[in-house]
């Protein structure tokens, strides 16, 4: 493809240049906002713009002192008009408005706006709005309607300016109002009030701080109730009563109290106490009154930081003169206990640090000083204040370590659970302070002189010990050799003691091995032993009686037929007597259940065959975790539950009978239990009974124990517990080992 040559490029260019310019297209034309609610709607970023606004209203509020700037609603809303035109439309002037949108330092406003009056109208209805809606300042301009109790009232620019309380919260009105009114006695009346709602706001922030309704006609203030009684003829209430239950209490009426002054903050605050306890009255009246004066006070109890206050407080003096408040001491524990708050107390401890701030006026003048001390208490810190004017003579000095005793006013900050979280002390004069012990000599300055002495020390020891470490590095390399052959010395002595370690516990072994065969061997004599003379003492013997017997009844069987039956029986008992023993020899030895089954199930097989055939009732149950036992354990278990059953087929006369095995993790235990006739535990056994005597004889080869309860009528229990980690045997020579 070949190259386009320049001069086509160039005369491309001449012939765009010689064709005509399109014009611009107009930016068009932005519709203008014709209502209130359009222009609020905006967001700021839309209304710093500038967009053009035409809107007709009535004008619902145009204080005096605003410089022009007024209200205006229509049919959607109410929208402030920044507006520094003279003269300045009044209520009730419907007037058109053409403006520009503007952010205001809050909500949107119309700015730059040329108006004119085109005739009079009634203002608009207003809105009976939830305070809590209200208080958002979401309706900023519009109409609304108020009702609550008047807590102060007072006239500023020829305005009535009144403090609310609506549903418990505080809201400002402000009406235009005959000079007639006496605002004292507005005080605690109901009233409803219908005008302009109006944020208070911090422009730079455009964050909302109050809201207040702008009344601007006296047929638009109403006052509903009066109080009609004068609260200082009300019954004086203790200062400790006034937070405590009181039935049918009013919010809206006003306590009556009575005290003297412990301290007071002219135009703020004073601290009332009495004989039951002291409580902070707020209180702006611009009367002083002196530590101890006697003064009675009404207002409206509230709660700050969930401690009871009297707001908005009329305080006046009493006659009579009581004697001067004497500072209660208390202790530290006391007060954590949330007690003693507004009262006039005594602490002691050590000031830790020490403050002090310039108050000033809103002009900036200085109207005094405020010490701030941290004090150390027995317990926990606190702190302590003093507001002196510029006349007032210093507080002592009081220096970080001194021990001080403090007279002032108790006032603390507790949470929702009563729990303390601080605790301040007011005072009132500077005699309020008192130093008990100076600090002691040791300062923070002489502490860090003392410090630089020691750094210097040991400086020059540093010097000193690095000269002795060259001299001793010889030294160390020849410890270190030392400690290596010190370890590789030990290396081997812990190898000897493993490999001995090692054949000690095979010889552990070994041993434990034949000594578990001598005891098996030990058992396998000693039953032999006890068979031989089981059978020697119990079978021949008896078989020798059943023989005389015998010959005696042939003897008689003619001439005494009588005896004869009588000797015949006897035989016939003995008989029955040598079975019971052979019986028992036998079983002595290793069972077959034991051979077919585990213990448990030995136990079991064996109890049914004993009451099988007879109406006892078996219930049998094993508990825990079986485990492996020795052999001989396990014989001499079932033995003594065989002899145990035999029992109470041959003697108890039992309707039910419970066996239970247990398999506890330090213990075997057996429970035999009937409900049969029992008998006399703590009796001798009788003679010729061997039963019991061998039960207790078995267990005692395995080191257990046998426990019979018996009493007659009421059954017989017997309990068998074999340990399973029994102490090592007795050696074969010593007497609790031997047969006798």
């Amino acid at each position: 493809m070949r190259a386009v040559p320049p001069w086509i490029f160039r005369l491309l260019l001449g012939a765009t240049a010689l064709l005509p310019c399109a014009a611009p297209a107009a930016d068009p034309v932005p519709v203008p906002l014709t209502t209130a609610a359009s222009v609020l709607k905006l967001t700021g970023e839309d209304a710093g713009r500038r967009l053009p606004i035409a809107v007709t209203g009535v004008v619902t509020a145009a204080e005096p002192d605003w410089n022009g700037q007024f209200f205006v609603q229509d049919a959607t809303g109410g929208v402030f008009v920044e507006n520094f035109q003279r003269p300045a439309p009044v209520p009730g002037d419907v007037v058109a408005i053409e403006g520009v949108s503007h952010p205001g330092a809050f909500a949107p406003i119309i700015s730059a706006p040329h108006w004119r009056k085109i005739g009079t109208a009634p203002l608009p209805e207003p809105r009976r709005v939830p305070i809590d809606d209200l208080q958002t300042g979401g309706e900023d301009g519009q109409r609304v309607e108020v009702e609550g109790v008047v807590r102060t009232a007072r006239f500023e620019l020829g305005r009535l300016v009144m403090d609310v309380s609506v549903l418990g919260q505080r809201l400002q009105v402000q009406a235009h109002v005959t000079p007639e009114f006496d605002p004292a006695a507005l005080v605690a009346a109901r009233v409803r009030a219908r005008g302009t709602a109006a944020t208070h706001y911090i422009g730079v922030l455009r964050h909302l701080t109050s809201v207040a309704v702008y009344v601007p006609r006296l047929e638009d203030f109403t006052i509903l109730a009066r109080d009609q009684a004068n609260p200082f003829d009300e019954p004086v209430t203790p200062v400790n009563a006034l937070a405590q239950y009181r039935r049918r209490r009013e919010a809206e009426r006003r306590l009556h109290i009575r005290g003297v002054v412990t301290l007071q903050r002219p135009g703020v605050d004073a601290f009332i106490q009495d004989d039951s306890g002291g409580i902070r009255v707020v209180s702006t009246q611009p009367d002083r009154f002196g530590f101890g004066d006697d003064v009675e006070a009404v207002g409206f109890l509230e709660y700050e930081n969930h401690l009871p206050l009297l707001r908005d407080a009329v305080i006046r003096r009493v006659a009579s003169r009581q004697p001067a408040p004497i500072p209660r001491p208390v202790q530290f524990h006391d007060i954590v206990q949330g007690e003693y708050h507004g009262e006039f107390i005594t602490l002691r401890g050590r000031v830790l640090d020490r403050s002090t701030r310039t108050e000033v006026r809103a002009d900036g003048q200085p109207v005094g000083q405020t010490t701030t001390w941290v004090v150390q208490g027995a317990d926990a810190t606190f702190t302590v204040e003093y507001a002196g004017g510029r006349r007032d003579a210093p507080p002592p000095p009081a220096p970080p370590g001194s021990v001080v005793d403090v007279d002032g006013v108790c006032q603390l900050t507790i949470d929702a659970t009563g729990k303390v979280l601080s605790v301040r002390l007011l005072l009132g004069s500077p005699e309020a302070i008192r130093i008990v012990a100076r600090p002691s000599w040791i300062t923070p300055s002489r502490l860090l002189a003392g410090l630089g002495i020691v750094s210097a020390v040991l400086v020059v020891a540093l010097a000193w010990l690095l000269t002795i470490a060259k001299k001793n590095a010889a030294l160390r390399r020849v410890v270190r050799e030392l400690e290596q052959a010190r370890e590789n010395l030990q290396e081997a002595h812990d190898t000897l003691e493993e490999k001995v370690a090692e054949r000690s516990a095979q010889l552990q072994v070994e041993m434990t091995a034949r000594k578990t065969a001598e005891l098996e061997f030990k058992a396998v004599l000693t039953e032999r032993t006890r068979l031989a003379r089981d059978l020697h003492d119990t079978l021949e013997q008896t078989l020798a009686g059943i023989a005389l017997r015998l010959n005696t009844a042939a003897k008689l069987a003619r001439r005494d037929p009588d005896g004869s039956e009588v000797n015949l029986q006897f035989a016939r008992n003995w008989l029955h007597q040598s079975q019971v023993d052979l019986r028992r020899s036998i079983w002595d030895l290793r069972s077959r259940e034991l051979e077919e089954f585990d213990l448990a199930s030995a136990l079991r097989y064996s109890a049914e065959q004993v009451v099988e055939g007879t109406d006892v009732v078996l219930d049998f149950q094993t508990t825990g975790q079986p485990a492996a036992l020795p052999e001989v354990v396990e014989e001499n278990i079932l033995r003594i539950a065989q002899e145990a059953l035999t029992n109470l087929a041959r003697h108890a006369r039992a309707r039910a009978v419970r066996v239970l095995l247990e398999f506890a993790p330090e213990a075997l235990r057996l429970r035999v239990e009937d409900d049969g006739v029992g008998f006399d535990s703590t009796a001798a056994p009788q003679e010729g009974h061997f039963g019991l005597t061998g039960m207790a004889e078995r267990a005692r080869r395995i080191s257990g124990r046998v426990v019979v309860t018996s009493r007659p009528g009421q059954g017989t229990t017997i309990v068998v517990e074999i340990p399973l980690h029994p102490e090592p045997a007795p050696t074969a020579g010593s007497k609790a080992n031997s047969d006798p």
